[in-house]
């Protein structure tokens, strides 16, 4: 019954913003846009956080008028930062944070923009990789773990926010020495037009969503993929991603995989997207 509900709802507003675009076009584009950045859940309230994030000191960032929230457990000098996905927020790392915190290191986790407590209303990939730039100054993390959108962020940050070419040839990002993604999408151009086909959108708004897209992050959407950003990157890589993901699928890890020239790929079956898997885990930890 859900998912008739959700089949009825999604594509009665494709139809509306499809009638909309042969009035006002702008308006269509504008509307179709704010439905692509809006998540729906994620967010969370201070008062009654879940017990994971409670036992973490919560710092907070402002960057462009916006609040960046954090959560940090201290520990060493050598600090992981944790980027979680769409829809979603820090808390979703509890599992992993059980193994990670044996390892004696200072763990801080971020809450994407319009998620858990972090501001705005609006999440895109561009978007998240400045708030990782922002954390990222701040924090100095040696290791990145990104999970869906959140490896997809990373990668983002990594080919935007490099160093200017120094004379002793430091690489770029030199404080980040590893970088673990689980479930991350890299195509941006498969993210859109899984977007137009859910909303069965007409060409018209989707050839001004493209130009509005290329004009918003700067960059082409032939050219906005992950794997063609790693094809430059120094840093070792975990890639895992699962045969049974039917929200980013497997072909996406893999080609992040087959560019990554210093990366391990895992390929599991039947975590689906969450990668929630004690075994999986270990492995991450014998990564570190």
């Amino acid at each position: 019954m859900q998912k008739i509900q959700f089949f009825i709802i999604t594509k009665s507003i494709g139809m509306y913003l499809n009638l909309l675009s042969y009035i006002n076009l702008e308006s269509a584009k504008s509307k179709a846009y704010q439905l692509f950045t809006s998540p729906r859940k994620g967010k969370l309230n201070k008062a009654e956080l879940p017990k994971i994030l409670q036992t973490a000191t919560l710092e907070t960032f402002e960057y462009n008028k916006e609040v960046i929230q954090t959560y940090v457990w201290k520990g060493n000098e050598d600090i992981i930062l944790l980027v979680h996905g769409w829809e979603s927020n820090a808390s979703r790392w509890k599992k992993l944070l059980h193994h990670l915190k044996p390892l004696g290191k200072t763990i801080i986790a971020i809450d994407g923009p319009a998620h858990g407590l972090s501001g705005g209303s609006e999440f895109s990939t561009p978007k998240y990789a400045e708030f990782l730039n922002v954390v990222i100054k701040k924090y100095q993390p040696k290791i990145l773990i990104g999970h869906s959108v959140g490896g997809a962020a990373i990668s983002f940050y990594l080919n935007k926010y490099k160093p200017e070419a120094k004379p002793n040839g430091a690489e770029p990002n030199p404080a980040i020495e590893k970088i673990i993604l689980l479930g991350a999408p890299s195509d941006f151009k498969i993210v859109s037009n899984n977007f137009v086909k859910l909303l069965s959108l007409n060409d018209r708004i989707k050839l001004r969503l493209e130009d509005y897209f290329i004009q918003r992050f700067e960059i082409s959407l032939d050219d906005f993929a992950g794997h063609k950003f790693a094809q430059s990157f120094a840093q070792k890589a975990l890639i895992a991603h699962d045969r049974e993901d039917n929200v980013v699928l497997v072909d996406e890890g893999r080609k992040y995989a087959s560019a990554w020239k210093n990366a391990i790929y895992i390929e599991t079956n039947g975590l689906g997207h969450s990668m929630h898997d004690a075994g999986l885990y270990q492995q991450i930890i014998n990564f570190i």
